[in-house]
C-alpha cells in the first residue's frame, strides 16, 4: 500500500508517497522533465532528441533499483520524483556502461572518468544514496523537493546512517544543505561542469 506523509513541522508541505513499479513511467516523466536544464545532465545529452530518447534508461540504471526496494517517491499531484537508494542496492553499472557506450557522443573517456572519480567519493560503510531526485518546472520552489528529502532521510535517521548525493546544479546545493548535507569536494572531468558530491553524517532519530 502506498504511504502518505506530511512533515511535522509544516501542514502545508506537500505529501509524498512511495511509487510502485508501476508508476516508473510516470516517475521517469517527471526526472527527464526536472533535468533538462541540468548542466551536467545536458553536457552528457546536448542534443535534445538525444536527450528525451537516453536520458529515462539512464534514470532506470542510476536509480530504478529503488523500486524494488519500495524506495521511489512522487510527491504530490505527480509534482516530483526521488530514487533513495538503501544500503544493499546500487546503481546497475553494467546496463549504465552499456547505455553510455550506446548514447553519449561526448568522448566515453570523459563520462566514465567522471562516474569513476564520483564513485571515490561514496561512503565505504552502509549508506542511503539519493541518485535522482527532481521537481516538474512549473512545480518547483513549492516544497515538493524539500518534502521528498525529509520523507527519504527518515528511514537513515531511523537506522543512524549517513546519506550521500551528487549535485549536478549548484543552484540545488541550498536546499541539500538545509536537509544537514555537507559538500565534500568538486569534480571537474574535462569539460563537463563541476559535480558535488556531498555527504549528510549519520544522525539520531528524534521522533
Amino acid at each position: 500500500m502506498a504511504m502518505l506523509a506530511r512533515s511535522r513541522n509544516a501542514a502545508a508541505e506537500p505529501r509524498v508517497r512511495t511509487a510502485p513499479r508501476g508508476d516508473a513511467p510516470r516517475v521517469f516523466d517527471i526526472l527527464t522533465s526536472a533535468f533538462a536544464r541540468d548542466p551536467a545532465v545536458r553536457w552528457m545529452y546536448p542534443d535534445q532528441q538525444q536527450y528525451f530518447r537516453f536520458f529515462p534508461a539512464f534514470a532506470e540504471a542510476f536509480g530504478g533499483a529503488a523500486f524494488a526496494r519500495g524506495t521511489a517517491l512522487l510527491s504530490e499531484g505527480n509534482s516530483g520524483a526521488a530514487l533513495w537508494l538503501p544500503p544493499g542496492s546500487a546503481p546497475d553499472d553494467a546496463a549504465l556502461t552499456a547505455l553510455l557506450e550506446e548514447s553519449v557522443a561526448a568522448p566515453e573517456k570523459d563520462i566514465f572518468a567522471l562516474l569513476e572519480e564520483m564513485g571515490r567519493y561514496h561512503p565505504a560503510e552502509p549508506h542511503w544514496y539519493l541518485p535522482l531526485i527532481g521537481v516538474e518546472p512549473r512545480r518547483q520552489g513549492q516544497g515538493h523537493g524539500s518534502a521528498m528529502m525529509a520523507y527519504g532521510l527518515r528511514p537513515c535517521d531511523r537506522a543512524d546512517l549517513p546519506a550521500y548525493l551528487e549535485a549536478t546544479n549548484p543552484i540545488n546545493i541550498p536546499l541539500y544543505e538545509r536537509h544537514g548535507f555537507e559538500i565534500l569536494g568538486e569534480i571537474r572531468i574535462g569539460r563537463c561542469p563541476p559535480v558535488y558530491p556531498m555527504l549528510r553524517a549519520a544522525r539520531k532519530f528524534l521522533p
